[in-house]
């Protein structure tokens, strides 16, 4: 590596922050950049550990060490060459990723791991900064034709790996941007939309047509697709919300966290709101779900100026460190502090949600709440639970966001009239490894195949996907995948 004993002679740093009580008056990103002598010394900290297991913790395999010998070098252009060939979008990972491979960093195991999300992020910045990032599609056309059905991070690496393959791709979009979560369920403090546009821009240039405003299925025929193009990638993603049905859910003020979150980045891009306005605004809050989204629920209310926000977990406070269940290098399910926590919130843990309470005229005034307890294994993980005796209560809101996930993707419409099989979590039916599902030429990836998952997940399976599509219209294909990773531990 570049300096064998930095890992010993410099800590773990992150760049800075702007203060909580300042960066909650805007939407903008609010984590600044290393200086030059602060990257090379968190690149330095990559240690010569013989086998990277951050390799294997990163579902995209990236070549991290290799990545980060080359930014202590100050090699930009060999940075980029290394992190691009397994991942199409670094700046959307080097933001919002949970970073699974610093939980797999060999350092981590007694130390701070490396900061790897955050070089990550730089590489890709000063690749940009650079003009290193251009079009990539090769003048030579295949003749070959793709529709890709959906923009989010799967169908945007899919075709992106489509059209460096030689394929002319066609993206449907039923928003009226591309971009899918990254756009509208992500909230702009933590990823600014210039940053999609920046990308989409690029893809454009390489002959990736969007077209937007349609609904495959209600817009445009599903059958019309098959028929128009040589293959189809379904990458809708997991849209249906995990419900609460419990009494009074009908009450004005409950409402799907994508919902809240969808306007607030609408309005953010001064984009028509075409619905009743969601807001936190001086009311009090109750997030319900303990994940990311739930995290940025909180973000975004803090943000409109919430009177108060609550945040429920129905399962118990996790660990602080890593248990005996789960083991370097895994990734540990440890509380998490984010930075919309940090902003102002009370988070409670082991609360199960009976009732939504109204007043006369219909709207949300309180929630019936008790405490639960848990029964844990010899592991420490949580098996049953029962509720506290006595420990009913009500708790005051007029808004309450459910955070709970996604259970699966939308049939009724496209999935319906392609008439491709669901497996039993009624996701779309396609082999990982595979990726093609019953029906002829037609291929899944991302969330509508495997369920919601992460944004690094979505786009491995579309660059996975690519590849099997690509091998399914010409015989072979050269595009990357998971093994470019043997390539450069032999190269470098």
């Amino acid at each position: 590596m570049g300096k064998p004993t930095g890992f010993q002679e410099f800590n773990r740093e992150l760049p800075g922050k702007i203060a909580p009580e300042a960066r909650v008056k805007n939407y903008n990103e609010f984590v600044g950049l290393y200086t030059a002598d602060k990257l090379n010394e968190q690149s330095a900290r990559c240690m010569n550990c013989g086998i990277p297991f951050c390799h294997s913790g990163c579902p995209l395999g990236n070549i991290i060490p290799e990545f980060n010998d080359a930014v202590y070098r100050k090699n930009w252009v060999e940075a980029y060459e290394i992190l691009s060939s397994t991942n199409n979008f670094p700046e959307f990972t080097g933001r919002i990723c949970p970073a699974p491979c610093e939980s797999a960093c060999v350092l981590g195991i007694n130390k701070p791991p490396v900061a790897i999300e955050e070089i990550e992020k730089h590489i890709i910045e000063i690749a940009y900064e650079k003009n290193l990032v251009k079009p990539m599609a090769p003048i030579i056309k295949t003749g070959k034709t793709v529709a890709v059905v959906g923009s989010g991070p799967a169908g945007l690496a899919a075709a992106a790996q489509l059209s460096k393959a030689g394929h002319a791709v066609t993206v449907y979009e039923r928003d009226d941007k591309p971009g899918g979560l990254l756009r509208y369920g992500i909230p702009d403090f933590k990823l600014e939309k210039w940053v999609i546009d920046r990308r989409i821009q690029v893809m454009e240039a390489d002959g990736v047509e969007f077209i937007c405003n349609t609904e495959v299925g209600k817009d445009i025929a599903a059958d019309e697709l098959t028929r128009r193009y040589d293959a189809v990638v379904l990458a809708g993603g997991s849209t249906i919300p995990r419900n609460l049905p419990i009494p009074g859910r009908e009450l004005k003020g409950t409402y799907f966290a994508m919902d809240f979150l969808k306007q607030q980045n609408k309005r953010v891009s001064s984009t028509e709101i075409k619905a009743e306005d969601i807001l936190a605004t001086d009311k009090d809050v109750v997030v319900i779900g303990g994940g990311d989204t739930g995290s940025d629920c909180v973000g975004t209310s803090n943000r409109q100026g919430a009177r108060s926000i609550l945040q429920f977990e129905f399962m118990p406070q996790p660990p602080k460190e890593r248990t005996a269940a789960m083991p370097w290098p895994s990734y540990p399910m440890v509380l998490k502090t984010t930075s919309s926590h940090e902003e102002g919130v009370q988070r409670h843990f082991g609360i199960n949600t009976k009732q939504f309470l109204g007043d006369d005229q219909g709207n949300l005034r309180a929630l019936k709440v008790t405490d639960v307890t848990w029964e844990t294994d010899f592991l420490g993980r949580p098996t049953k639970f029962a509720e506290v005796e006595g420990s009913e209560r009500e708790i005051p809101c007029q808004r309450v966001f459910l955070a709970m996930g996604f259970v699966n993707p939308q049939y009724d419409g496209m999935l319906e009239a392609l008439g491709v099989e669901l497996d039993e979590r009624k996701n779309v039916k396609a082999k990982e490894g595979v990726y093609r599902t019953n029906v002829s030429k037609v291929f899944a990836c991302g969330d509508m195949r495997r369920g919601q998952s992460l944004v690094v997940w979505a786009i491995s399976e579309g660059r996975e996907a690519a590849r099997k599509v690509d091998e399914f219209l010409t015989g072979h294909t050269l595009l990357e995948s998971k093994e470019a990773v043997n390539f450069y531990e032999q190269a470098f």
